[in-house]
């Protein structure tokens, strides 16, 4: 068993506005360390060392900046996309790199977060299961919804209305999943694709897919507010580790 991970960092991060004009989003500074540098630090928490990053928009800078990895204590594979191939096309690239390991731990490049992600894989393993999702609840869903049965299984993945009037919490992707690496093998390649969208969506009802609730801090630095609510709560202590 071998699980090596993919760090999605090719987005131009636009919802950001002029925060990244000149600036590639993985390299936002948060309290003295790029955004992406609490996600690298956090896989190298947990004994992960090989790390792949894909990347488009002012790649050399981010680069430069990461270097080999050596000061996070990982070895960091860089591919560079000429077209953004999305979070399931980046990772069927990648298949070589992966060609060795049996899971791949797929994270949005976006996020501030300090999940135990050993217990993940233990879980992930444990359930035999296609893919493991982390979800969060929320009353204002901005993406797929996820329904989950009593066991912790994702047996549906629904887009979300147009007009959500409900004020009941509903499960959506939390941007961090462990898939098998023969289940990127059936990806098409090549190709942008989407993981929600593309894959989980038309694929839930024959996958072993599992849902497993946020347990600490997470946040997506995905607007100007919650870049600067990241900043805060980095600076009150909030992340763990």
């Amino acid at each position: 068993m071998t699980l090596k991970a993919l760090v999605l960092c090719a987005g131009r991060g636009t919802r950001l506005e002029e925060l990244t004009q000149d600036c590639p989003k993985p390299l936002l500074p948060i309290e003295g360390k790029p955004l992406v540098g609490y996600t690298l630090d956090l896989l190298a928490r947990h004994g992960i060392t090989d790390v792949a990053v894909n990347l488009h928009f002012l790649a050399d800078r981010v680069e430069t900046e990461l270097g080999n990895g050596s000061r996070y204590g990982l070895r960091i594979h860089y591919e560079r996309e000429d077209e953004l191939l999305g979070t399931a096309g980046a990772a069927a690239n990648l298949l070589d790199y992966f060609a060795d390991a049996s899971d791949v731990l797929v994270i949005y490049g976006d996020l501030v977060f300090d999940e135990d992600l050993t217990a993940l894989y233990e879980l992930h393993r444990a359930n035999e299961a296609d893919a493991t999702l982390l979800v969060h609840q929320r009353t204002t869903p901005s993406n797929s919804i996820i329904d989950i049965d009593g066991t912790g299984r994702i047996i549906r993945f629904r887009e979300r209305p147009v007009s959500w009037s409900t004020t009941a919490p509903v499960w959506v992707n939390s941007g961090c999943q462990i898939l098998r690496r023969e289940l990127i093998e059936r990806f098409p390649s090549k190709r942008p694709l989407d993981l929600p969208q593309d894959i989980y969506m038309p694929m839930a009802a024959d996958l072993r897919l599992f849902g497993v609730p946020v347990q600490g801090y997470r946040i997506a630095v995905d607007s100007p507010e919650r870049y600067h609510q990241a900043i805060r709560d980095v600076k009150a202590g909030k992340l763990r580790g």
